[in-house]
């Protein structure tokens, strides 16, 4: 059987940038396979449909949805026009558990959702962002997400929900994960040196804490003489969390302890630690 994953971009989070890459990293795997729509840099209502509206027509045997801000309206419409026509969704987004009333009821309802707490805002503001400052930003983000482990949990989550449809499940009967991903919970299991944990938990707090910088100067902040430093400190943090995880994977790399868990062409997950050894 081969399980069909839908996935739906809306606007642009580093998490996004990954979603169907983390689950086939060689672009081998014979179980499954993606199609992804995106509405562009944008969540206008017409950017919206046209992908729900592509996804729908492909019929996925469920459909992930990641956008910044998951609480908004359009991407929650998209996940309930998505429902509606018995596709079961996840959300993937950046951290909305600080809107207490909409993160209460996207927990009681029937999606599934992965909260990134560390895929933070970046800081928009036209007299500091421009095309190069949005990239570099973006890649030092990755990388914290990567390092630290918070990819990883994602794709397991992920492959968790192939593995229910390779089962024969379908529909309802699905178990959507509801995950919020913090500095513990991602880091666990990823490191065997203590000082490159530690690092690691940093960096993730670190690009956590970037987010409430980063509206400070976008949303909070008027005058243009001082939300310019507020976002450019926000930018400058991310890029110690990035040294930071660099700093922790070259540890790892030392004692010859990085972790890899690779997909097999059938979607089973092996592992290795040893750098000259095979994945079993």
């Amino acid at each position: 059987m081969v399980v069909k994953v839908g996935v739906a971009k809306l606007g642009n989070i580093a998490s996004g940038v990954m979603a169907e890459l983390l689950l086939d990293e060689r672009a081998d795997r014979e179980d499954m396979m993606t199609f992804m729509a995106t509405s562009g840099t944008k969540l206008q209502k017409e950017d919206v449909d046209r992908v729900v509206s592509n996804l729908k027509a492909w019929q996925p045997d469920f459909a992930i949805v990641v956008s910044p801000n998951g609480v908004l309206e359009g991407p929650t419409g998209a996940r309930e026009d998505l429902a509606a026509a018995g596709i079961p969704t996840i959300v993937i987004t950046d951290d909305v558990t600080t809107k207490k009333e909409q993160f209460a009821a996207l927990k009681e309802s029937k999606f599934g959702y992965i909260i990134v707490k560390a895929d933070a805002m970046i800081g928009a503001r036209r007299e500091f962002l421009d095309p190069i400052e949005m990239a570099d930003y973006n890649g030092n983000l990755v990388k914290v997400l990567a390092v630290t482990g918070a990819f990883r949990k994602l794709q397991i989550e992920l492959d968790k929900v192939v593995d229910q449809v390779k089962a024969g499940k379908k529909g309802s009967e699905l178990v959507l994960p509801k995950v919020v991903l913090n500095s513990d919970n991602s880091t666990k299991g990823e490191f065997s040196n203590p000082y490159a944990l530690a690092k690691a938990r940093a960096a993730y707090e670190i690009a956590q804490a970037v987010a409430g910088v980063d509206v400070k100067g976008c949303f909070m902040t008027k005058e243009w003489t001082d939300y310019i430093p507020i976002i450019a400190s926000g930018h400058e943090m991310m890029r110690i969390a990035a040294v930071l995880c660099d700093e922790a994977r070259e540890l790892e790399k030392a004692g010859d302890s990085v972790i890899r868990k690779p997909h097999k062409k059938t979607g089973e997950i092996v592992s290795k630690v040893a750098l000259i050894s095979k994945p079993e």
